[in-house]
């Protein structure tokens, strides 16, 4: 792997993640042996909104349960397991971090969903699979840790079916100026690789991808944040949160991504893109 593929896995990487995560369950009340996908909601959605924007971004697609799904930048596997259970799709869960698609196997597990859904460490410029094996490509809050954006989409389009769609929720630039950093992505620049919304349309294009929805949803995130923001600061950190995996820089990157939202220094976008 590349400097900066390392540096992006060691960003997300956690020691003793699996032990971590079981404790913060127990802290939360939850029994891990008698789990359900909405328990896991509040650490393995790791993206702006939560579980609220994967439901948002699902339903905009035809899913069901002939589909074969590739979620790329899986992470702890929320969404694969959320796609497998609510429309029975076979998902199949890319990461860069081993941490991450360990514990993501031992959670499937644990909701009796791994006979619909697995997960593969690699690269997401190198993917792993067979030329058009996919009906669904879906990837979430993964593109701004790769610098090698045309790579990326040439290498979604490779293994996307014809006819088939990408689904992508970001992380965009916007006009107001550089990101405040941390941030949940990176600890500093030289792993966050930012490009705008309007550069992104033009990689599609040129990939040769169809635009058939495009929505920016940053009103949306800047409420969220407002509203999780406001119960922290009433109640405390729960026990079970993103926290957990960020540890104490968790606040601080909170408190930026605010600030970037609010000043417009990053914007976000859901799109829904098909290869002819």
């Amino acid at each position: 792997m590349s400097s900066v593929t390392d540096s992006v896995a060691g960003h997300y990487a956690h020691q003793d993640l699996e032990a971590t995560i079981l404790a913060a369950l127990v802290a939360a009340g939850k029994d891990p042996d008698h789990l359900s996908v909405a328990d896991l909601a509040p650490i393995d959605q790791f993206h702006v909104r939560g579980r609220n924007a994967t439901l948002e971004l699902a339903r905009q697609l035809q899913l069901d349960d002939s589909l074969q799904v590739l979620d790329v930048g899986s992470g702890l596997g929320g969404a694969s397991r959320h796609l497998a259970q609510e429309f029975g799709c076979r998902v199949t869960g890319l990461d860069i971090t081993k941490e991450y698609c360990q514990v993501a196997t031992m959670l499937a597990r644990r909701l009796g969903l791994d006979s619909r859904v697995c997960f593969r460490h690699g690269n997401a410029l190198e993917m792993p699979f067979e030329d058009a094996t996919f009906d669904v490509l879906w990837t979430q809050h993964t593109a701004m840790n790769i610098p090698d954006k045309a790579r990326l989409y040439r290498e979604m389009w490779r293994v996307l079916k014809p006819g088939g769609v990408l689904a992508s929720y970001d992380v965009f630039a916007g006009e107001g100026g550089p990101v405040h950093f941390p941030v949940p992505w990176a600890r500093e620049p030289s792993i966050s690789f930012l490009i705008t919304p309007q550069q992104m349309r033009e990689l599609f294009a040129n990939t040769g991808f169809e635009i058939l929805r495009w929505q920016d949803t940053t009103a949306a995130g800047r409420s969220w944040f407002q509203h999780m923001g406001e119960k922290i600061r009433k109640e405390g950190p729960a026990p079970l949160g993103i926290h957990v995996l960020l540890g104490p820089d968790f606040r601080t990157m909170a408190y930026n991504q605010v600030r970037n939202l609010e000043e417009n220094r990053v914007v976000l976008i859901e799109s829904v893109v098909q290869r002819p």
